[in-house]
């Protein structure tokens, strides 16, 4: 079952360790936009462009849908409750060091 969950995860984690493919994210939290506008926003090329996108589709992170012979990319978040999942065990660290770090700060000042 561990492999089954890890997957996913895995891929979301994939997907979004690029920092293109983090950016094309954030341009879809704005809405949903065609391939072609997505491309509009970088450098590269459109097919480089398209391939990101695949990753991201893969991955679940972003759904598409034929309009005419345009292709509509919208953003599908629920993926990324698996990183926040991931990173729910390590927050008590970040708890503590900041627990740790109130008396030092407060006594400085």
């Amino acid at each position: 079952m561990v492999t089954i969950q890890r997957m996913p995860r895995d891929a979301v984690f994939r997907a979004i360790a690029d920092p293109t493919r983090r950016q094309i994210l954030s341009l879809l939290r704005g809405g949903r936009q065609t391939v072609g506008e997505i491309a509009g926003n970088f450098r590269t090329s459109r097919p480089a462009i398209s391939k990101h996108l695949r990753v991201l589709r893969s991955a679940g992170l972003v759904k598409t849908r034929r309009d005419g012979t345009a292709r509509l990319c919208h953003l599908n978040a629920t993926p990324l409750r698996t990183v926040d999942e991931w990173l729910r065990d390590y927050r008590m660290f970040w708890r503590e060091t900041m627990r740790s770090l109130k008396p030092y700060v407060e006594e400085e000042w």
